[in-house]
């Protein structure tokens, strides 16, 4: 058996916190086993991430790690899906097709949102555990499988066991090693590494140095919510690497949403460290917003007025008359 490869905290961008270290030392002790793990997260948690570093981690890393998103797949295509089909099974099947089961011998599969899977299929799934065989649709032949299974759901198991809607027997199938992945908001310091590493990657994307980060930036970054949790975060950041101008990241910089959210509203305003919080302008952050939009609309369409107008949904009369007061006319083409 080969030894399991050395990894730590800061090879994985998901969060240093101590709820996360204690995930990761968790990962390295069952790394080695082929025990089913059930992870449990909120959307955009990184269940996946977690899941292929338990596969990276593990004797099975030189063979496939195969992700599937049960949510994404119909009724009548997830077992054509997962177990494959032969020739003839259905209209349109020309030629035998291996699922992903097949596809992921030797190796991980990691079956997302495993919580929307049909109770039809839910049978199905359950002896392909149990037996560790596939039949393809269509077919009559018993198929060995040796793959390691990792299901994610973004709500606790024994809840939609509760309501019916899963079959008992088959969650605690699943559930032999479970792992519960905390949502951003209640790792919150895990919230300005994350930042500073993914403004860093995406500005390398554009071929472009990274910038400092205002500390108001990570205050307002701190106190969002992030209903979307990392992968929100870094939705967030892209953004801002396409958009901004500044030589440092700054609020006009940062997306509406993330400065303005309800959960917001009432707790004092962000503003710069070198301010009172007196001193806050509301007219120059709003300038700052359409300053750094503005230059982007310009510089993405190549300096033409017509197609900026159309990408930030304006007038092209309106888009001029702001270029000017913004000082911008450097960034425009002549159209």
């Amino acid at each position: 058996m080969a030894p399991a490869p050395q990894f730590s905290i800061e090879d994985v961008v998901i969060g240093r916190s101590a709820r996360m270290r204690a995930v990761f030392d968790f990962v390295r002790v069952v790394a080695d086993s082929d025990s089913s793990v059930l992870v449990t997260g909120e959307t955009g948690t990184g269940k996946e991430m977690i899941a292929n570093l338990i596969h990276e981690s593990s004797p099975r890393r030189q063979k496939p790690f195969v992700p599937v998103s049960c949510a994404i797949l119909t009724e009548t295509l997830i077992e054509s899906e997962l177990f494959g089909h032969e020739r003839g099974a259905f209209t349109g099947a020309v030629k035998d097709r291996p699922g992903r089961f097949e596809l992921a011998q030797g190796g991980t599969i990691f079956l997302d949102d495993v919580d929307d899977v049909p109770m039809t299929m839910q049978v199905k799934l359950l002896r392909v555990l149990q037996n560790r065989t596939i039949e393809r649709l269509g077919g009559t032949r018993a198929i060995p499988v040796d793959v390691r299974v990792i299901t994610g759901t973004k709500r606790p198991l024994k809840e939609v066991v509760a309501e019916g809607r899963f079959r008992e027997d088959l969650f605690y199938r699943l559930n032999v090693i479970p792992i519960n992945l905390p949502p951003l908001r209640e790792r919150r310091e895990d919230v300005p590494i994350l930042l500073e590493h993914f403004l860093r990657r995406f500005f390398a994307e554009r071929g472009e140095e990274p910038r400092p980060i205002a500390p108001a930036v990570q205050q307002a970054f701190l106190r969002y919510p992030w209903p979307g949790n990392v992968r929100e975060l870094e939705n967030a950041c892209e953004r801002i690497a396409q958009t901004c101008t500044c030589e440092t990241v700054r609020l006009g910089c940062v997306p509406i949403n993330v400065l303005f959210h309800r959960h917001v509203e009432e707790q004092s305003p962000v503003v710069e460290a070198h301010q009172e919080p007196t001193a806050i302008s509301l007219e120059e952050r709003l300038r700052e917003v359409e300053l750094n939009l503005i230059s982007w609309a310009l510089k993405a369409s190549g300096g033409n007025k017509s197609r900026a107008a159309e990408l930030l949904n304006v007038k092209r009369s309106t888009l001029g008359d702001r270029v000017k007061k913004l000082g911008l006319e450097k960034l425009q083409a002549r159209d």
